[in-house]
């Protein structure tokens, strides 16, 4: 793995954990990664969760690099995930090489078209579903995404 990858899973794995994601699968390419984490204490466990958090499995076409150590995490207050409410791709902007719709630090209205979401040959308009800032946008262009996947974080008015 190159140095920004792991940079990018890092973020990855504090994001997942400050939402307290039991799970996540990614595949792309040559490289597969699955984080399982165990519930956050006072929490129930939830049925088929692993006792004890456990290291990325990678299995890019070269031997993965150690794991990343335990990060806490604070769950930051005022933070508004936006959720895309379709399966589809991703799009920030409205048309190659033209500016993206928004971008860190921009300020949103609840309505203001935020994303694109390709689906079955359809784009999709996607809308702020709050009124904030934008802190930061959690899937890259033209990357596929899941119903319920998010897509933006918004710090709120």
């Amino acid at each position: 793995m190159k140095p920004e990858d792991i940079q990018d899973l890092k973020e990855l794995i504090e994001f997942l954990k400050q939402y307290q994601v039991a799970e996540f699968d990614l595949d792309r390419g040559d490289t597969k990664i699955r984080l399982k984490f165990s519930s956050p204490a006072g929490y129930p466990a939830a049925p088929g969760n692993v006792p004890a958090p456990q290291a990325p499995a990678l299995h890019p076409a070269h031997p993965p690099e150690p794991p990343p150590p335990p990060l806490s995490v604070e769950p930051e207050t005022g933070i508004h995930l936006l959720k895309s409410p379709i399966v589809g791709t991703f799009y920030g902007s409205p048309s190659p090489g033209s500016a993206a719709f928004v971008v860190a630090g921009d300020h949103v209205e609840k309505g203001q078209v935020i994303c694109i979401v390709e689906a079955m040959k359809l784009m999709n308009e996607i809308e702020s579903d709050a009124t904030g800032t934008i802190v930061k946008c959690l899937v890259s262009n033209g990357q596929p995404i899941e119903f319920g996947q998010p897509l933006f974080s918004i710090r709120l008015d």
